[in-house]
């Protein structure tokens, strides 16, 4: 635990102007980012005295080691830093809305030359229109059947479309109606075009249109006794009809706009969203978060609006956004979205109408969508909790091992030999810190001998980033002859211009480094290393941290065939209990390691099976490659072309060209394929491969 006074700014140092602001704890890392109108006055309330503080942010000041700011010009600079930042470095202390679910969107792909009608989940892409989100996927694909019949665009995947486009015949949909078939050319990209444009605009709640439309040609195809055609557009009006009945009308005057709406306790908040387009509620989503720094109901709502918006432009930021509680700059939000719509934002409270009516049922799905992620979270908690204590008391631990890492060593009778490592932060998988390695020094099959290197390499890189941070001198006294020096505070002049100096800098910053509060790859410790393996395993892994000098990092191995637990130097393994939740803790944690390995170990070997002789010439980048093979058809026969004919194909010189004779000359050509059944030698273009 940190002192704040030891790194303490001092006085006049910090600006009086508007900026953001980052706390970094001894590892460098970024744990907090805040935005000010005033640096000085914000700052400074963090260096108050500690009892004086929030229980949140008093933790927050006491993890971390030093403070750093960057002066901008105008509130709304500061607010979209502040959104980038935590973006960017993903702050411990920060809110941080996560889904609590993936919800599907009616995408239609305007980026494609036939754009394609389809249900998309995660993040979104340049030249898709979005509508959504929806609860269920079912629900788009019964809105999108019963707009088929009247905007008959096409919905089938890229190899469905090629090969109708191949065999000149559509699939089902073209022949009963639902598609237009522009694989088979019946629509032109033109007309197939606007049928999709069409589309999204009565999905945009653009609705009256078409439907006056329908109903006006079936009256006229009445008059004119084309009874037929008339029950036909009767039917397709009707089915409008129907897809807009499952979005009823709840706002009047084809109102857009996005209503957010929180419920919280001193612990956690969730927060529900309804997307109002043309009056009727096209989407619904909902976020949860744990409060992990002082923030009320107007930070809460802020935070949201940051991470909501972030990424979009134009219409997907509506006209008015309705919240429970105004931000503290309204002023800086308000101008900030509408830079984003390109257009004026309202941000405001509802006060009376069927939008505060609208509100309380939002309202109602946050409240009941915190008490249900409470019910959960609860079961999870406690289930966690007694994982990690049943594990320190099965192992003799002094602590719950809040973070595990587990190894893995995967191959292919000895080949693409390669090793996984994943890591466990309070019973949780932490993605964005496994790590895949390859093995170099040795080539065969030996897991103990991979077991050993691996651990060799992670734990030498935490142990250089401890050096190079100024920890190791910390921990010894001693100054390493050719580490960095000692580290301490250097006073810096006043922040000017659009970048402040930090409060605490380095001496060795002085150079470049990689320290820019990033997680690093490799620079914190686990309390406990599983490996995937017996005792031959365990030893090896003691060993490689025994050479190291590293003896605060328990060390345990779990066996598949039983389900043992083996420890150093001990010749009988741990038995856990079958219904255990600390073995069933390990078992997730030694099968994710398995999953994570044996997917890199087959990606390395179906990379190294498509391989071609073309790979091995200097200089020969993968566009010329590609322009080599669709000049010849295939590697078999630009192998029998002369070095002349090589020359011609454009981008490719003569040394090249003899390159790349010389190189396809050194490998021999893969024996022909027989037809078992008749003997027969089947002639076939190696298109590439080798």
């Amino acid at each position: 635990m940190a002192d704040p006074s030891s790194y303490r700014p001092k006085p006049g140092q910090i600006p009086d102007s508007p900026g953001v602001y980052k706390f970094r704890d001894e590892h460098r890392r970024v744990i907090y980012v805040g935005k000010a109108k005033n640096l000085r006055q914000r700052v400074a309330n963090y260096f108050q005295d500690l009892a004086g503080l929030h229980p949140r942010t008093r933790t927050m000041v006491t993890t971390a080691a030093s403070v750093e700011w960057t002066v901008v010009s105008t509130e709304v600079e500061a607010l979209q830093l502040e959104y980038s930042w935590i973006k960017e470095f993903d702050p411990r202390f920060n809110v941080k809305y996560r889904d609590d679910k993936s919800y599907p969107y009616l995408a239609v792909t305007l980026n494609e030359e036939f754009p394609r009608v389809q249900v998309m989940r995660g993040a979104k892409k340049k030249g898709v229109r979005y509508f959504g989100p929806y609860g269920h996927a079912w629900a788009i694909r019964e809105t999108v059947d019963l707009m088929l019949r009247v905007f008959p665009v096409r919905t089938c995947s890229a190899g469905v479309f090629k090969n109708a486009a191949r065999t000149g015949r559509p699939c089902l949909l073209g022949y009963i109606g639902k598609c237009s078939a522009p694989c088979v050319g019946r629509v032109t990209p033109e007309e197939h075009r606007d049928l999709a444009e069409d589309f999204c605009d009565f999905m945009a709640g653009r609705t009256g249109t078409y439907i006056r439309r329908l109903e006006k040609d079936m009256m006229q195809a009445a008059e004119e006794m084309e009874y037929e055609r008339a029950a036909r557009l009767r039917d397709d009006a009707e089915a409008l009809k129907r897809a807009m009945e499952k979005s009823a009308v709840v706002l009047a005057d084809a109102t857009d706009a996005d209503l957010i709406a929180v419920a919280e306790d001193e612990l956690e908040a969730a927060l529900q969203i309804f997307h109002v387009r043309g009056g009727r509620v096209r989407g619904q989503r909902g976020w949860v978060t744990d409060k992990v720094e002082a923030v009320d109901t107007s930070g809460l709502v802020e935070h949201a609006l940051q991470q909501l918006y972030g990424e979009e432009r134009g219409d997907a930021v509506p006209k008015e956004v309705l919240v429970p509680a105004l931000p503290e700059d309204t002023e800086a939000v308000s101008q900030w979205l509408a830079e984003r719509r390109g257009s004026q934002v309202s941000l405001r409270i509802p006060q009376r109408g069927d939008k505060k009516d609208l509100m309380a049922t939002v309202q109602r799905n946050a409240q009941q969508a915190l008490g249900l992620h409470k019910t959960k979270r609860a079961s999870d908690l406690t289930t966690r909790s007694r994982a990690l204590e049943e594990i320190a008391e099965a192992l003799g631990l002094d602590t719950a091992p809040l973070r595990i890492e587990c190894y893995d060593i995967s191959h292919l009778q000895g080949d693409d030999v390669v090793a996984s490592m994943v890591v466990f932060e309070d019973g949780l998988a932490r993605k964005s810190e496994y790590r895949r390695f390859q093995i170099k020094g040795f080539e065969g099959q030996d897991d103990v001998r991979s077991m050993h290197e691996v651990i060799g390499r992670r734990f030498k890189r935490y142990l250089q980033e401890k050096e190079r941070t100024g920890e190791w001198e910390e921990q010894t006294g001693d100054t390493p002859a050719d580490g960095p020096a000692a580290t301490g505070p250097v006073p810096g002049p006043a922040p000017t211009g659009p970048v402040a100096a930090p409060a605490t800098v380095p001496a060795e910053d002085a150079e470049p480094r990689e320290d820019d509060g990033r997680p690093k790859r490799f620079a914190y410790p686990p309390q406990l290393v599983v490996v995937d393996g017996g005792q031959p395993q365990v030893a090896a892994a003691r060993r490689a941290l025994d050479e190291l000098g590293i003896d605060d990092i328990a060390v345990c191995g779990l066996a598949k065939r039983l389900e043992e637990v083996w420890l150093p130097d001990d010749d009988d393994p741990v038995v856990l209990p079958r219904s255990s939740e600390g073995l069933y803790l390990l078992q997730r944690v030694r099968d994710e390691a398995h999953r994570f390995a044996i997917t890199y170990q087959r990606a390395k070997r179906a990379k190294r099976i498509r391989t071609s002789p073309l790979d091995d010439v200097s200089g020969l980048g993968e566009t010329r490659k590609q322009a080599l093979i669709k000049h010849f058809g295939s590697v078999k026969k630009l192998r029998q072309a002369t070095i002349d004919e090589i020359c011609e194909v454009p981008g490719i010189g003569r040394r090249t060209a003899e390159s790349v004779a010389a190189a396809l000359a050194s490998t021999a050509p893969a024996a022909p394929a027989v037809n078992t059944a008749t003997g027969e030698i089947i002639e076939e273009d190696d298109g590439g491969s080798s």
